[in-house]
């Protein structure tokens, strides 16, 4: 027969003792964020011009504008912000970072400290014009915040942490 498994293994933390674990965890400088969106800039940018490269027999080889492909425009760009949410939205939903988040340790959670839903994907990269828009004044709120948080952060309730070395994680 097996042993019973001791009570800490068997029964899951409670929505509030997850909640106090995820608000425990420091929130990421805005140096670390910069340097994961420049390695997520990358990657993305290769994945956009691979989902350019579709269009381009379409147009022989010609760029996609609506003065000379009205029709296929309407098509491109969606299917561009498409790529763009996909690209986001399943890491995000899935574990919390995309690969250069995890390149520099930093995860994207909710308030409560939940993975994002789709819904909050949306809201949040939407609401990352507003922070690019005037002149990245956004993003530089995260210096005086005493949450570290840009207007992002703030507009989709959500935040983003420091997750510790996978050394100290194991030992705690």
């Amino acid at each position: 027969m097996h042993d019973a498994l001791p009570d800490a293994m068997t029964t899951s933390p409670t929505r509030g003792e997850f909640a106090a674990a995820a608000a425990a965890l420091p929130p990421a400088s805005l140096l670390r964020r910069l340097c994961a969106m420049v390695y997520d800039g990358l990657l993305l940018l290769a994945l956009l011009m691979i989902v350019t490269a579709f269009f381009l027999p379409f147009t022989d080889g010609e760029a996609v504008r609506w003065s000379t492909f009205p029709l296929l425009t309407l098509l491109y760009w969606p299917v561009i912000a498409g790529a763009v949410l996909i690209y986001f939205g399943m890491p995000w939903t899935e574990r919390g970072q995309t690969l250069g988040m995890a390149s520099w340790r930093i995860r994207v959670q909710r308030e409560d400290g939940y993975l994002l839903t789709w819904r909050d994907v949306a809201v949040r990269l939407a609401a990352s014009v507003v922070s690019w828009a005037p002149a990245g004044l956004g993003w530089l709120w995260a210096l005086w915040d005493p949450q570290h948080r840009a207007w992002h952060d703030r507009l989709s309730r959500s935040r983003v942490v420091l997750l510790p070395k996978a050394g100290k994680a194991s030992r705690g």
